[in-house]
């Protein structure tokens, strides 16, 4: 039995709330259990100035990741003047994840920046954000259509992430922390809803994994992101 008495193919409640942020066209609060992350997302008409340098046609996609001082037990600087490798390391994540999900070349010429802000840590920020982020992408491109801003959906597919792990022998879904700092292997699993995987991180903490324990971690991973998928859909079609 798990220490929070989930099953070990069971994701931790999962809440979507839209709508969050008075002031941006786009936000969601996305809570993993104890992680909690405030996505938001914005459009705006210019595009970055290596796209003008390369005359590269269409947008832009790009995120920022940063967790504040207090969503940890202990205070954590906050990454002002440089960000850290590990934050950097996140916020390319996000936005490899959700580039996959566009077709750039029709948004035109903007840029739209998904901010996923930590406000609680409990394991899975980065997993949280980018299934958040996702949320937060598909409401402000249905607010731009909305507005004419845009005349076709320039989404190609839903994505969402979560993490999985080997913990004391055996492949569990959606680790929070007092299981992720244990974990024998640490999977991050990105997953477009077609069945295909847009990336997959995983890393032996200790000792190395076998093929079979791979497998197993990425069906529960599979699995775990078909139900987020239900959800996000649903928190979509309340906004």
């Amino acid at each position: 039995m798990r220490s929070d008495s989930r099953r070990n193919d069971q994701l931790r409640p999962l809440g979507l709330h839209c709508g969050y942020l008075r002031n941006c066209p786009s936000s969601v609060l996305v809570e993993f259990g104890g992680t909690r992350v405030i996505c938001s997302a914005i459009a705006v008409e210019e595009v970055p100035p290596w796209m003008r340098y390369q005359k590269k046609s269409g947008g832009w996609l790009t995120a920022e990741y940063q967790m504040l001082p207090f969503s940890t037990k202990e205070r954590s600087r906050r990454e002002t003047n440089s960000i850290g490798g590990r934050t950097h390391e996140i916020q390319r994540l996000i936005g490899r994840s959700l580039r996959s999900a566009v077709n750039l070349e029709k948004i035109g010429s903007r840029t739209i920046y998904v901010d996923c802000e930590v406000i609680d840590a409990d394991g899975g920020t980065r997993c949280a954000s980018i299934t958040g982020g996702m949320t937060a992408l598909r409401l402000l491109i249905l607010r731009l259509m909305d507005k004419k801003t845009l005349s076709e959906s320039p989404l190609l597919r839903n994505i969402a992430a979560t993490s999985v792990g080997m913990v004391g022998g055996k492949p569990m879904l959606d680790l929070c922390y007092e299981e992720d700092s244990t974990a024998e292997t640490d999977m991050n699993v990105v997953m477009a809803d077609d069945g295909n995987f847009v990336e997959i991180q995983s890393t032996a903490e200790r000792n190395p994994f076998s093929r079979g324990q791979f497998n197993s971690m990425l069906d529960l991973a599979a699995k775990g992101i078909s139900e987020i998928f239900a959800l996000q859909n649903e928190a979509i079609l309340k906004s």
